[in-house]
C-alpha cells in the first residue's frame, strides 16, 4: 500500500487528485493540505511514502519544502506538480532531492506510473519536462557543487558506499544525488549519464 499525501493550494487540483487515485487498491490517501508548513506538521506525526506537491506554494517554495522533507524523512519520495514545463522552480525542486515532476494536465495513467516509479526509488519526469530540461541543459545545467562532486566520483567508478565515505554523507543521500543527475541529463543509466556529462562539458 502506497501512502500518498497531497500539497497544493488549489482546491480543484486536490479534488482531481482524490478523484483520480481514490479508487486505487494499492494506494492509500494519507491526507492533503494547502501549505508547506502544515505538510511538515503532518509528516511529524503521520507516515507517508510519496508526497505530491505543487512547485509553487503560498508560504514556502516547493524546493524549500522538498529539502525539509528529505532532510527529516529521507525515505519519503517527493513528486512535483507543475502547470508550466518551463517553470524555473522545477530545477530547484530536483536540486532539493525530488524524485521527479509531472505536469498538472497529466492523465490518470501517467500519474499512476509516476507514483509507482518514485515509490520504487526511480526518477520520473514527464516527456514535456524531459524535453524542456534537455533544451535548458544546452544553455545552462543546474548542477550543484555537491552533485558535481558525486558525478566525478561516479565517473571514476566509485560505488555509492565509497562516495558516501569520501564526502561524509549517507549512502541514501548519494543515491538521491545519482537519481537527480540521471533525471537532469535525461540518462537511463550510469554510462549514459557520464557520456551526457562529458558532452555538456560538465566532466572534462
Amino acid at each position: 500500500m502506497i501512502r500518498i499525501y497531497f500539497v497544493d493550494d488549489h482546491p480543484l487540483i486536490l479534488e482531481g487528485l482524490r478523484s483520480l487515485l481514490g479508487r486505487e487498491t494499492d494506494i492509500q490517501l494519507a491526507g492533503e493540505t494547502r501549505t508547506g508548513t502544515s505538510c511538515l506538521r503532518f509528516l511529524d506525526q503521520h507516515p507517508a511514502d510519496v508526497v505530491l506537491l505543487d512547485t509553487s506554494l503560498p508560504d514556502i517554495s516547493g524546493a524549500e519544502l522538498c529539502a525539509s522533507i528529505k532532510k527529516r524523512y529521507p525515505a519519503v519520495a517527493v513528486l512535483g506538480l507543475s502547470y508550466h514545463k518551463n517553470d524555473r522552480s522545477i530545477a530547484g525542486l530536483l536540486d532539493s532531492g525530488a524524485s521527479g515532476c509531472l505536469m498538472k494536465n497529466a492523465d490518470r495513467e501517467e500519474l499512476l506510473k509516476a507514483i509507482h516509479d518514485v515509490y520504487s526509488g526511480n526518477m520520473y519526469l514527464s516527456a514535456e519536462l524531459k524535453q524542456a530540461l534537455k533544451d535548458e541543459c544546452a544553455h545552462h545545467l543546474h548542477i550543484t557543487k555537491r552533485e558535481k562532486e558525486v558525478l566525478r566520483l561516479i565517473a571514476s567508478g566509485h560505488t555509492n558506499h565509497e562516495i558516501a565515505e569520501q564526502l561524509f554523507i549517507s549512502s541514501d543521500t548519494v543515491d538521491s544525488h545519482r537519481r537527480n543527475l540521471l533525471g537532469k541529463f535525461n540518462a537511463r543509466n550510469t554510462a549514459m549519464l557520464i557520456k551526457c556529462a562529458v558532452d555538456n562539458k560538465v566532466l572534462l
